[in-house]
């Protein structure tokens, strides 16, 4: 079944209750229909723009019309894997790939698209494997396989968008940085 994000504005929530979806199996076995998933996916988009994430914790309110912010992808990736995220602008033609490799159906990465304006939407990514990301677009609600000349190139073709702008991802270690 595909599983779709419910409206214009939530596909950064949709993206998110995916990613809960794949780290918690027990939340996947109750949310498991498109009802139950437009459900989450709404009540999500209101919380991550609001005074305080799902942790109780304060964050600074969103409008609701413009999406989702990054940084509450950021936060709620980190309370949902227990692993700090961080928010990264890339460009095209840069190595987009590399901040997406620690990806993986248990530390899934979002990232941002548009076109050459403006970010749009969201996509979750939940795996890399040979230059090519296993890709949940909330759309369509399809799992899509992006290779690396599209990431780099802007060809991403994710309803209707083709430039990655931020992505958000494990942040390395700073051991690993140096």
């Amino acid at each position: 079944m595909r599983l779709q994000q419910p409206d214009r504005r939530s596909c950064g929530a949709a993206s998110l209750v995916m990613a809960r979806r794949l780290v918690h199996p027990p939340y996947a076995g109750l949310v498991r229909d498109q009802a139950t998933f437009a459900h989450e996916a709404r009540t999500l988009h209101r919380r991550i723009t609001s005074l305080t994430d799902t942790a109780g914790g304060w964050q600074v309110p969103w409008p609701r019309a413009f999406g989702t912010p990054p940084w509450a992808v950021a936060r709620e990736l980190r309370l949902l894997t227990g692993v700090r995220y961080a928010v990264r602008v890339v460009r095209l033609g840069r190595r987009v790939l590399a901040h997406l490799e620690s990806a993986s159906a248990d530390r899934p990465a979002a990232v941002f698209v548009g076109d050459r304006v403006l970010p749009r939407h969201v996509v979750l990514v939940t795996g890399v494997a040979g230059g090519r990301t296993r890709t949940y677009e909330p759309a369509s609600g399809l799992v899509v396989d992006l290779g690396r000349d599209q990431w780099e190139q802007g060809d991403l073709g994710l309803a209707g968008w083709d430039r990655p702008w931020f992505v958000v991802s494990p942040a390395r270690s700073r051991a690993r940085q140096s």
